[in-house]
């Protein structure tokens, strides 16, 4: 598996090495911190985990992933360098903003590269027969209603690509976890916070599931035309 720019998954790692020794890993010492490790926020899905994504959530983990390494972390790093050249680091606010702002930035590159090493990916699109075509499994998008009879349509997803808007559950949720291999015609129990509640199997499909491809984010550093003029 590749990524559009030609680079094989298996060498991501190498490929953000490259990059970060050439763009200011030594830029006056304030590259990415050695032994730091970002925690994930209690929301965030874990890595160790098989990760099932369908193929347009890993179009976007792999866009956000080649941004933040070939863009914004550049930019950051060459703000940082600018920032460093201005006087005294401890009373530098521009230097001590951009500073953890690229440690973010590397926690959150190391995050997308686990999560893509990690992918399996399972098309909803693809021919099913028998018993998978009928039944509940990831990519499938489910119409079921509760005990008062009111109707809720939802796709099962990765837990990358939840989007409760558009009613994109995670196939790990309670309720993910309730539908998955029931049939039309089934009654599943939703073990729930506020309770255990019955619900019914109506249909279940395979069909595109689309996303919010990754889009830049307002106010990015690579967004700047330009980096301020070293002072003399």
């Amino acid at each position: 598996m590749e990524l559009r720019s030609g680079v094989p998954i298996n060498d991501l790692k190498a490929l953000e090495l490259r990059l970060h020794e050439k763009i200011g890993v030594v830029v006056g010492g304030v590259g990415m911190r050695k032994g730091f490790t970002r925690v994930p926020e209690p929301d965030e899905p874990a890595t160790h985990l098989t990760n099932y994504i369908t193929p347009s959530g890993l179009e976007r983990l792999k866009d956000e992933h080649r941004f933040l390494l070939t863009r914004e972390r550049p930019a950051v790093a060459e703000v940082v360098a600018w920032a460093a050249s201005n006087g005294d680091r401890s009373e530098n606010a521009d230097y001590q903003y951009n500073k953890r702002r690229l440690r973010q930035i590397d926690g959150r590159i190391r995050f997308l590269r686990n999560r893509i090493e990690a992918s399996e990916v399972v098309d909803p699109e693809a021919p099913r027969s028998g018993q998978r075509a009928k039944r509940v499994f990831f990519g499938a998008t489910v119409r079921y209603a509760n005990a008062a009879g009111a109707e809720r349509v939802v796709s099962i997803v990765g837990t990358d690509e939840v989007d409760l808007d558009r009613n994109y559950i995670s196939w790990m949720s309670p309720l993910g976890r309730a539908l998955m291999k029931s049939a039309a015609g089934d009654s599943v129990m939703l073990q729930a916070p506020g309770g255990t509640e019955e619900l019914w199997v109506l249909e279940v499909c395979y069909k595109r599931i689309a996303m919010e491809p990754f889009r830049e984010p307002p106010g990015s550093q690579a967004s700047e035309k330009r980096v301020p003029s070293r002072q003399p």
